[in-house]
C-alpha cells in the first residue's frame, strides 16, 4: 500500500496520460465530423451545445476512426507510440506495416480504443481539475460561497469541510481515472498490436537469410585465412631449409608470401566491413575468388611452398571455367582452396589435383577430386583416438557443396587420403552429347 501513491504518480502514469491526452487529440477530427453531421439530422441543431448530441456524436466519430485505422502506417506509428510512452517491452509489439487483413483489424480496433479513451480522459481532465479547485477553495472565499455556480446547495448549509473533501476526492479521481485507462492501453497493447503468426513467420525468415549471410561470411573468413596460414607456414618452412643452398628459391617462396598475406589481408578487411556493415545485400554481392580469376594464382602460391602438386584440368586452361555460372566458380575456387588447406596441414607428399566437367543423364556436373598420402602421425596415447575426419574446413566445403545441390566426400581412401565434390552445373546444351565435356 505505501508504493502505491508513489506508482500512481510515477513519470510511467505520466506518459501514459500524455498518451491518452494525444488519443483524445486524434479524435477531434473525426469528432468534429460527426457533430456537423449529428446537427444536419438534427434539423440543424448545434450539436456542440447539447451533451446529448455530443454523446451521439462520439458515438458515431468511433467507426469514423475505426475505417482509418486500416491504413497500413497506424500500426508502426502506434506501436512506436506505446513503446515509448507505455512502458511496453518492444518484442511483445510487432514490426513494420500489418502484413494481413487480421492485423489491420486488430490495429484499427487499437486505433479506435486508443482514440475512444483517450477522449474521455481529455475531457475528464479538462473538466475535472477547475472544479475541484473550485471546491477547495470555497470555504476561503465569500463570494464563491455566496455564488450559485450550480452548487448553491454546497453555499450556505454544508459544512465547511465538505467542498474541499469533495474537491480532493474528484483530483485523486482524475489520477485514478487517467492511471487506469494507461494500465487498461498497456495490457491490450501486445493483444491488439503484438506479432501475428504471419509477422514471425517474416522475421523468422528475415534472421534466417541474415544467419546464413553471416555464415557464408566466416566461411570466407575462415578458408581464406586458415588457407593463407598453412601456405605461409610452408613456404616459410621451405625458405628457411634451404636458405643457403638455393637463394633463388628462397627469393620465390617469399614473393609467394608476400602475395598470399597481400591477398589475404585485401579478403579479410572485405569480409570483417561487411560484417560491421551488417547488410545482406552487400554481403551477398561482396566480390571473391573463381576458378577462372584466380585457380592458376593458387595452384602457383601452393608450389612456391615446396608443395609437388599437379593439376589436371578438363576441359582445357583455366580461361575456360569462365562460363562457369558465377556462384558455381566461387563455391568450387573455396572448395579446392579447403582441399589444398587440409592437405598441407595434415598430409605430406605430393598432391593430385582434377578438375573436371562431365556428364550424367543429361546434367552437367562439376567434379573436383584431390588425392595425398597422409604425413604419419605419432601413435595415440592411452585413452586417445586417432583424428580421421576433417575439422570445420571440411565442414564447411560440404555446406558450400549443399548449397548448390552437390556433395563433398573426405576420407581415408587407399593409400592416402581423398577429398571429392561434385556440383550440379544444370541440363546440358542442346545438341551437347552425354559425355565428358572437351573430350
Amino acid at each position: 500500500m505505501r508504493e502505491w501513491p508513489g506508482r500512481a504518480l510515477g513519470a510511467r502514469v505520466w506518459l501514459r496520460w500524455v498518451h491518452q491526452i494525444l488519443g483524445g487529440a486524434l479524435l477531434m477530427p473525426y469528432l468534429l465530423l460527426a457533430q456537423v453531421g449529428v446537427g444536419v439530422a438534427a434539423g440543424g441543431a448545434n450539436a456542440m451545445a447539447s451533451f446529448r448530441l455530443t454523446l451521439i456524436a462520439y458515438a458515431a466519430a468511433l467507426p469514423l476512426a475505426a475505417v482509418t485505422g486500416l491504413v497500413g502506417l497506424v500500426r508502426p506509428l502506434s506501436v512506436a507510440a506505446v513503446r515509448a510512452m507505455c512502458g511496453v517491452p518492444g518484442d511483445a509489439l510487432a514490426e513494420g506495416q500489418a502484413r494481413s487483413w487480421a492485423a489491420r483489424w486488430r490495429a484499427s480496433a487499437w486505433w479506435t480504443l486508443h482514440l475512444g479513451v483517450g477522449a474521455v480522459v481529455s475531457g475528464v481532465s479538462l473538466a475535472a481539475p477547475p472544479m475541484a479547485v473550485v471546491l477547495i477553495v470555497l470555504p476561503l472565499s465569500d463570494t464563491l460561497r455566496g455564488s450559485r455556480l450550480g452548487m448553491g446547495w454546497l453555499s450556505t448549509t454544508a459544512e465547511v469541510f465538505v467542498a474541499p473533501v469533495l474537491g480532493v476526492g474528484l483530483l485523486a479521481g482524475v489520477v485514478l481515472c487517467a492511471a487506469g485507462a494507461g494500465a487498461l492501453l498497456a495490457r491490450l497493447g501486445p493483444v491488439l498490436l503484438g506479432p501475428t503468426a504471419a509477422d514471425r513467420l517474416a522475421a523468422a525468415e528475415e534472421r534466417a537469410a541474415d544467419l546464413a549471410v553471416r555464415n557464408r561470411l566466416a566461411r570466407e573468413l575462415h578458408d581464406a585465412v586458415g588457407h593463407a596460414l598453412s601456405a605461409v607456414t610452408l613456404q616459410a618452412g621451405a625458405a628457411r631449409r634451404v636458405l643457403d643452398s638455393d637463394p633463388g628459391f628462397v627469393r620465390e617462396a617469399l614473393a609467394a608470401i608476400e602475395d598470399t598475406t597481400r591477398r589475404t589481408v585485401g579478403e579479410l578487411d572485405a569480409v570483417l566491413g561487411l560484417l560491421r556493415d551488417g547488410d545482406p545485400a552487400r554481403a551477398e554481392a561482396a566480390p571473391a575468388p573463381t576458378l577462372a580469376a584466380d585457380l592458376e594464382g593458387l595452384l602457383a602460391r601452393t608450389r612456391a611452398g615446396g608443395t609437388t602438386l599437379t593439376a589436371e584440368q578438363h576441359p582445357g586452361p583455366a580461361g575456360d571455367w569462365a562460363q562457369l555460372p558465377a556462384i558455381a566458380s566461387r563455391e568450387a575456387y573455396r572448395i579446392v582452396q579447403e582441399g589444398l588447406s587440409n592437405a598441407l596441414r595434415h598430409g605430406a607428399g605430393p598432391i593430385a589435383l582434377r578438375i573436371r566437367v562431365h556428364m550424367s543423364d543429361g546434367h552437367r556436373e562439376l567434379e573436383i577430386t584431390m588425392t595425398n598420402p597422409p604425413a604419419p602421425s605419432p601413435a595415440p596415447r592411452a585413452g586417445e583416438e586417432r583424428r580421421t575426419t576433417g575439422g570445420r574446413g571440411l565442414r564447411g566445403a560440404a555446406e558450400r557443396a549443399a548449397l548448390l545441390g552437390g556433395r563433398v566426400e573426405a576420407g581415408p581412401y587407399e593409400d592416402g587420403w581423398r577429398l571429392r565434390a561434385s556440383l550440379p552445373l544444370g541440363d546440358a546444351p542442346a545438341g551437347q552429347p552425354a559425355r565428358e565435356a572437351g573430350r
